[in-house]
């Protein structure tokens, strides 16, 4: 067992350093290696009806509670049986942590390594503020266009239905979601081929505190989503997270990704959700770059889009304020401050703000 964790760890860290140094390597391997993750692990996992993701998460917490329980009885009682039984148990967790290396630079790092989008698919040039308002008028237009077909409830919230006026599931939601992903293959030749199943997160309470719409497990190889969020926001989150079990580890990529995705399905839900997901980047970006006169000049969100453009509903916040066991700032700055590290970490010098960057690609295709 030692000379298979030495030869894991070798293997790791050859890996990495070839991925930062070849970005080559980085791409033949999310095309061509990558998938095989996907088929494999990824297949099974979406057999099983709740996130293996996060069982595989409680697993972690339970471990890490032992180890502390264990290191503070050791302090307490230095019993040399004891003392060897927990001299045991970290080397496990040591030959676990080597493991988890190799799984996440396997179905993360490496991914963040390869060539970006806006330089394999587009001509990099700059823009004008004239042309951002010229797209931002555009998504908010189509907001306003797209929120008056949408279906609604007694209480003026959008609901899910088919042509012929039956309620449509999230089930129903996670097979378009992948044939929109499919759809945009010609362009993205990575987004064909196997799709897992986007999987509800039964915590998603505590992820709402994060403000967090989704995540993907590279363990697991699975896309999550918040459960608890407001409807229109599922279809962008699903194709964003799917974007991720396809090798595009970027988040401005992701989201774009979820853009052409959403908005270029038949499905006229799916195209409101990809433009609300991008109202709030692009339209952000014009505000800071404009007098507030002129900001005011332009095209408004309708109220009905003002309506729809939430993270949570009220109610659905009151619910996970009152179960909840911290307080939604400090587990917020907690998250906030994880995924900015865990970006910089790899690479990504503006962290958490890269999220910002779809506006970039978006301006590039629009005008390309």
């Amino acid at each position: 067992m030692k000379k298979f964790l030495i030869t894991v760890l070798t293997a790791t860290i050859l890996l990495n350093i070839l991925a930062i140094f070849w970005q080559g390597f980085a791409d033949a391997y999310s095309a061509y290696v990558f998938p095989i993750w996907v088929g494999t692990l990824g297949r099974l996992t979406s057999l099983a009806p709740i996130s293996v993701g996060e069982i595989m998460i409680l697993v972690g917490v339970f471990w890490v509670f032992i180890f502390v329980l264990g290191l503070c009885a050791i302090l307490i009682n230095r019993n040399k049986t004891f003392r060897s039984v927990y001299l045991g148990y970290c080397k496990a967790t040591a030959g676990v942590l080597i493991i988890i290396s190799c799984i996440m630079t396997l179905n993360c790092f490496i991914n963040y390594r390869t060539t970006p989008i806006a330089e394999d698919s587009f001509e990099k040039r700059e823009f004008t503020v004239s042309e951002l308002a010229e797209l931002r008028d555009y998504i908010v237009n189509k907001c306003n266009e797209l929120a008056q077909e949408m279906d609604r409830d007694e209480e003026g919230n959008v609901i899910y239905l088919s042509e012929d006026g039956t309620v449509l599931t999230e089930s129903d939601m996670k097979k378009v979601a992948a044939d929109s992903m499919r759809g945009i293959s010609d362009s993205f030749p990575k987004l064909s081929g196997f799709y897992v199943t986007p999987k509800p997160l039964f915590f998603s309470g505590f992820v709402s505190q994060q403000y967090m719409q989704g995540y993907y497990f590279p363990f697991s190889m699975e896309a999550n989503y918040n459960t608890i969020m407001y409807i229109t926001n599922k279809p962008f989150t699903m194709c964003h997270e799917l974007s991720h079990t396809r090798s595009y580890i970027m988040e401005d990529e992701a989201n774009f990704l979820a853009y052409l995705a959403c908005t270029k399905s038949e499905d006229k839900f799916f195209r409101y959700s990809g433009y609300m997901g991008v109202l709030n980047y692009v339209n952000n970006a014009f505000y800071k770059n404009v007098s507030k006169e002129e900001y005011k000049s332009h095209v408004k969100p309708s109220e009905l889009v003002r309506h729809d453009n939430i993270f949570l509903a009220e109610e659905d916040w009151k619910k996970v304020e009152n179960e909840a066991v911290l307080s939604t700032e400090t587990v917020k700055k907690a998250a906030d401050t994880f995924v900015d590290t865990t970006l910089k970490a790899n690479g990504i010098n503006d962290g958490k703000a890269s999220y910002n960057r779809v506006v970039e690609l978006m301006l590039l295709d629009y005008y390309e």
